[in-house]
């Protein structure tokens, strides 16, 4: 190859390499080029009555997970000794230890936080809580912390006021767990977010790599649940796929095979946590939904 072609064509790939710091990562997305990919993880969420009562331990819940057969367990937050304080790093590095003893991988943890409050004092705290936590899901060895973007509009403010503050903590945010290796998984509640033209708005707004969506099946309660999932997979970066779907707020048995479709088409590589609740002994009824995910999903492996 002659000196100025080899130039001309390693110019070219670098071009292709680099993405804008300011892409999201819905778009950075696309330029991909892999199968999907699952990893079928366990949401601690499942066993929240046990664990707040004191029934169950972390240590407990981890051993579980790893007798089912899960790959990863997403460690929520509020099950840490001591929450909304952060655990001391002995507590954070025996959990760490305690997982790759049997063989999970920390996928995540998540918070409670509101930005959508009109105190800017109250907003710094959040934000502040969040920055905290993103540090705890780093020495945990994690990928995502799961965020919330705020509750309802306060009265006397609009929506469009709320919604950019909402946009200017989670930037703030997203800066900071770029520095830590960790990725902002915003789920959509049923709060401050509750279609998916406002989570579409919402992630369209935020311009970091950094920021991706939980998108919690279980949230959207329109005609058509699965209609606004698949509006908004491509902003996915974990999930909290739940045993049942609102429609116009009646709970229905979710369609996974539906599901397994959506999440094929979409390009998805990752882990989905699964999320039970209700009535019913969680380990039973996480053990017949993995099981059920797993048939599904299975296939969807290279």
């Amino acid at each position: 190859m002659k000196r100025r072609d080899f130039l001309q064509s390693a110019i070219a790939s670098a071009a292709l390499a680099v993405i804008p710091v300011n892409q999201t990562f819905a778009e950075s997305r696309q330029d991909r080029r892999l199968p999907v990919r699952t990893k079928i993880s366990l949401n601690a969420y499942s066993f929240n009555r046990p664990l707040t009562s004191g029934q169950m331990t972390m240590d407990d819940m981890i051993d579980y997970a790893a007798q089912v057969g899960f790959e990863g367990i997403d460690l929520t937050g509020y099950y840490f000794p001591g929450y909304p304080q952060v655990p001391d790093d002995d507590y954070i590095y025996h959990i760490k230890q305690k997982a790759f003893d049997v063989g999970l991988e920390i996928c995540g943890s998540g918070v409670r936080n509101d930005f959508a409050q009109a105190d800017p004092v109250a907003r710094q705290a959040a934000m502040k809580h969040v920055k905290d936590w993103i540090v705890v899901a780093s020495k945990l060895g994690g990928q995502t912390l799961r965020i919330f973007s705020g509750n309802n509009v306060p009265a006397g403010h609009s929506r469009d006021e709320a919604f950019q503050w909402v946009v200017s903590c989670i930037n703030e945010c997203a800066d900071y767990a770029g520095k830590h290796g960790i990725k902002l998984a915003i789920q959509n509640h049923n709060d401050f977010l509750k279609t998916a033209d406002q989570v579409e708005k919402l992630m369209q707004a935020i311009e970091s790599p950094h920021v991706g969506l939980m998108l919690d099946i279980g949230s959207y309660q329109s005609a058509d649940p699965y209609v606004e999932i698949e509006q908004t997979v491509k902003y996915a970066i974990t999930w909290q796929l739940k045993e049942e779907v609102f429609i116009y707020g009646k709970a229905v048995k979710t369609d996974l095979d539906k599901m397994k479709d959506i999440i094929s088409r979409s390009g998805y590589r990752g882990y989905l946590p699964i999320e039970t609740l209700g009535e019913g002994d969680p380990k039973q009824k996480i053990a017949v939904m993995f099981e059920e995910v797993k048939k599904r999903f299975n296939m969807m492996r290279v």
